[in-house]
């Protein structure tokens, strides 16, 4: 029973979704390693304004609807950022983590991008 309604609800959401002609969505994890572990507490002012560019994109996902959520990770290792996107495909989660600045900026940032299984949203 602890994921009946969790199917249940799955598969109408994928039946309406064929009826309506929408497109299925998928949400993927993305972990955006910077380019050190210690780079959120040693930015220059040079990266301080690459991560604002990269804040307004994220911001910009946020308003299309193709961000669920994004931030920084408090990881003992070393900060990194999260981002939650639902998209229909992972090539186009690809598309989005290589549109943001701060993957163009060629600074040694990248993303490691994982479906999500499931989702309680």
């Amino acid at each position: 029973h602890g994921s009946g309604w969790e199917r249940v609800l799955g598969w109408l959401g994928d039946f309406l979704s064929k009826e309506t002609g929408a497109k299925p969505m998928s949400v993927f994890h993305c972990r955006m390693i910077p380019p050190r572990p210690d780079f959120a507490f040693t930015l220059t002012e040079e990266e301080r304004a690459l991560m604002n560019a990269h804040a307004d994109y994220l911001r910009g996902l946020l308003h299309d609807g193709t961000m669920m959520l994004a931030g920084p990770v408090a990881d003992p290792a070393g900060p990194w950022g999260l981002l939650i996107l639902r998209v229909g495909t992972e090539a186009e989660a690809e598309a989005v983590t290589d549109g943001d600045p701060v993957a163009r900026s060629g600074r040694g940032f990248r993303y490691e991008i994982l479906p999500m299984l499931s989702t309680i949203m």
